[in-house]
């Protein structure tokens, strides 16, 4: 019997282009079911794909506070998520939900 191999997957590492990023979170918005850690993880992924550095630089904040922000473990505070989105060079949009249509 064979062994499987198995090796670590890193999203950050697929998200090559602008329309890459934005179509992941764009799904990741999609369903994330009102999880704002899960946003905020998502965002993470795509500021590892562009570099921390130069996001933390570009967003106004410390390198390690934007970890911390986009780890996933907390929700961070909306501002912190527009000056992110911002630095990505990202959008966000707005849309009526399915549900809501007369």
């Amino acid at each position: 019997m064979s062994r499987t191999v198995t090796t670590s997957y890193d999203v950050a590492d697929h998200l090559r282009t602008a329309e890459e990023m934005a179509a992941y979170l764009e799904a990741c918005l999609e369903e994330s079911q009102g999880d704002a850690a899960f946003i905020a993880k998502a965002l993470g992924d795509i500021a590892r794909a562009k570099g921390m550095t130069q996001v933390a630089r570009d967003a106004g904040l410390s390198r390690e506070s934007l970890y911390k922000a986009l780890s996933g473990a907390r929700s961070p505070d909306f501002d912190t998520i527009l000056r992110v989105v911002d630095a990505l060079g990202l959008q966000l949009h707005a849309g009526a939900a399915r549900d809501s249509l007369p």
